[in-house]
């Protein structure tokens, strides 16, 4: 036989030996995986007859899935032996039936119940999602007895357990209802056994939520309504000191309490913040949270709380309202003990301490075209009754807001000589935070609105960034009438939206020509410090 043409096949039987056992190892993988694989084919005929189902839709080559992959596999093998099946749609294959199901990013999982289709609002780690089926295949309240009241109390990380008579129709009316808004977070139990009341140690009417992290018993001793009840889960169903990180960062916010931010990059430092804020927990349980943050991880978010990036650091976030947040940085010129610490929350707890504002110096010269302002000289400028304000909210880093600059710088120009009725101005973000009377949040960069004189009305500005529009503009909604003349014609801003790098791997599109702060980050401020290519730590 021809050498070469020995060679020749002993290759060929090599690689088909090696494609056959890849190939039966692959099928495998398949036969032993507890998730299901979903197409077109047999999707119907799989998923209809079932009254839950969980769904990941995904595509190979996105990282979050590949991350997610282990973690599900895990959740479909426990959650098989409670009869709750797991799937997975590859929407690079199944392209039409992903259309179908309006799936616009990877991975997107949905709960399917009963002819139902919801959105998946629980976690990605195995036992999260464990935990939040298993709350999706029972009712919004169980029913429960004095002989599966341990057994229950003690089957998931949360539970709340609601203790009745016959007197008490009003108390369980509100835990139902609440029941029903908190179900996808919560396990709720109620019994009305005078049993399993003796058990708990209560006497109906009476709730009482176990957190099984924490170890702990709490007892609600508010009045039956919907808010202080809700009020009352959320406090105590966070650890009062724990790590935070992406997964568990709205649990904490949502729970309504003032959250203390422990930053750290090693093992001294966390056991240096670890024995300084332990003789505090007792007295802050209920009131406030602790949480540990990974600075090498999420060191960036320490800037929304106008923290340097310098560790261990401290600081503390209260949420005022909807997603406004008041920061209060620990002083990094002083060294964290137990004694500076807790000095630093006790003065905190007693409302002692102003929230720190986020600002660069008051300039010594402001005599430009266009006005620079500051968050110290913010509401002295903005908030004139005699003047009206043109202020456009920009970043360095955005490719809109350098492209707009000549343009704006020529609009000062044209009003220098009306300072006394126009101020054309303008805000850096990344270094000022919006002082607490503004009503609004800025969404993207550049964003540019009217404060009006007399009564300050706030108009915003959405026509294109041609000289020519943003005259017109002030002619049409400026309180103070004055005539100026555009001798050249600005060439009109471009459509295309720009957005500075970012470490996060998720990712979004917009029709907006504005470019938009990190949506990863925690929105504590106009500035969203993170997305600046310079920084080395991402946000929560």
């Amino acid at each position: 036989m021809d050498k070469k043409l020995f060679v020749y096949l002993v290759a060929v039987i090599f690689l088909t030996f090696h494609l056959v056992s890849f190939a039966e190892e692959s099928s495998d993988t398949s036969d032993t995986s507890d998730v299901i694989i979903l197409g077109t084919a047999n999707f119907s005929e799989i998923v209809d007859p079932e009254i839950l189902f969980l769904i990941e839709f995904y595509a190979p080559w996105c990282g979050h899935c590949q991350s997610l992959a282990p973690e599900y596999e895990k959740a479909a093998t426990i959650l098989k032996t409670e009869n709750i099946k797991l799937a997975k749609v590859d929407c690079t294959s199944e392209t039409e039936k992903c259309k179908e199901y309006d799936i616009k990013g990877y991975p997107t999982l949905k709960v399917f119940k009963g002819g139902r289709i919801a959105d998946y609002g629980g976690g990605r780690q195995a036992d999260l999602i464990v935990s939040y089926m298993k709350k999706q295949a029972l009712p919004a309240v169980s029913d429960i007895t004095v002989d599966n009241f341990d057994t229950f109390k003690d089957s998931d990380d949360v539970v709340i357990i609601g203790f009745w008579n016959f007197d008490s129709q009003k108390e369980h009316d509100v835990f139902v209802e609440v029941a029903e808004l908190l179900r996808n977070n919560y396990l709720f139990g109620q019994t009305g056994q005078k049993e399993a009341a003796e058990k708990a140690g209560v006497i109906a009417p009476a709730v009482v939520l176990y957190n099984k992290l924490e170890g702990s018993t709490e007892f609600f001793n508010g009045t039956y309504e919907k808010e202080i009840l809700i009020g009352f889960i959320k406090a105590y169903s966070v650890p009062v000191l724990g790590e935070i990180g992406p997964e568990n960062y709205s649990a904490y916010v949502e729970s309504g309490l003032p959250i203390g931010f422990l930053f750290y990059e090693n093992e001294e430092q966390y056991a240096l913040l670890k024995s300084s804020v332990e003789p505090m927990l007792k007295k802050c349980k209920g009131l406030m949270t602790f949480g540990y943050i990974d600075a090498i991880k999420y060191g960036a978010h320490a800037e929304n709380i106008n923290l340097k990036q310098k560790w261990p650091a401290f600081g503390i976030q209260k949420l005022v309202v909807n997603d406004e947040f008041e920061k209060f940085p620990f002083d990094q010129d002083k060294e964290i003990t137990p004694e500076s610490l807790g000095e630093f929350v006790t003065l905190f707890m007693e409302g002692s301490i102003s929230p720190a504002i986020k600002s660069e110096p008051i300039p010594e010269k402001n005599d430009g075209p266009v006005y620079t302002l500051v968050s110290y000289n913010f509401e002295e400028v903005v908030y004139n009754k005699s003047k009206d304000v043109l202020v456009e909210f920009y970043a360095p880093w955005c490719g809109h807001c350098k492209k707009l600059g000549p343009i704006y710088h020529e609009l000062g120009t044209l009003y220098s000589e009306y300072k006394d009725k126009i101020v054309i101005a303008k805000m850096d973000c990344s270094e000022n935070d919006l002082p607490p009377v503004v009503p609004f949040k800025i969404g993207g960069f550049p964003t540019i609105k009217l404060f009006k004189a007399g009564d300050n009305e706030i108009v915003d500005y959405a026509d294109d960034r041609s000289l020519d529009s943003f005259v017109e503009f002030l002619k049409v909604n400026a309180f103070n009438k004055v005539d100026v003349e555009v001798k050249v014609e600005s060439e009109t801003d471009s459509s295309e939206t720009s957005s500075p790098s970012s470490s996060s791997s998720s990712s979004s599109s917009s029709s907006s020509s504005s470019s938009s702060p990190s949506s990863s980050s925690p929105p504590s401020s106009a500035a969203a410090s993170a997305t600046s290519t310079g920084d080395k730590h991402d946000e929560l």
